[in-house]
């Protein structure tokens, strides 16, 4: 059992790894956001870690990286956006692993995930410009939710190989 300092630390680090995946690669979007990597370790951090830290880890992380890069207005939704991911890949996870194998259960989990972070932003952008200017960043954010889908899977699967357990 980890303690308490210990789990601290380890989402601590993978609120960090979120931030520098976010603003590792950066590909402006059609309505002052852009595509980025860090939707990878925002599921990570929800399928490695308990519920309340995937939360923190991914929220924080992702909403240091929109601070870190201007994007002021959009952090305190992105703490919310992504932490919830990180709720969605857990938990959805947890639920699926019970009545299919572990990889689709991990599709199906991220797959989720996304699309509430599609929902999440057309919402706040729509609520920000309007709904159908809105409307342009739902393939860009479905770009990077499918990049996130992919490279999650993989890191998750690399953790899995070579028995890395946070």
């Amino acid at each position: 059992m980890k303690t308490t300092t210990q789990k601290i630390i380890i989402a601590s680090l993978l609120a960090a790894l979120v931030c520098v995946a976010t603003m590792l690669i950066k590909v402006p979007s059609p309505l002052k956001g852009y595509i980025n990597l860090g939707d990878c370790i925002v599921l990570l951090a929800g399928w490695i870690l308990s519920p309340m830290y995937g939360f923190l880890a991914a929220g924080i992380g992702s909403a240091l990286a929109d601070l870190f890069s201007g994007y002021v207005i959009y952090a305190p939704v992105t703490f919310v956006i992504k932490g919830l991911m990180a709720l969605v890949a857990y938990f959805g996870f947890k639920l699926a692993h019970k009545k299919i194998p572990q990889l689709p259960s991990r599709i199906v989990s991220s797959v989720l995930a996304e699309i509430l972070m599609i929902a999440g932003y057309f919402v706040f952008e729509g609520l920000m410009y309007g709904f159908v200017p809105s409307a342009v960043n739902i393939p860009a954010n479905a770009v990077q939710g499918a990049a996130g889908v992919i490279l999650g899977i993989l890191l998750i699967k690399l953790f899995e190989k070579n028995k890395i357990k946070l």
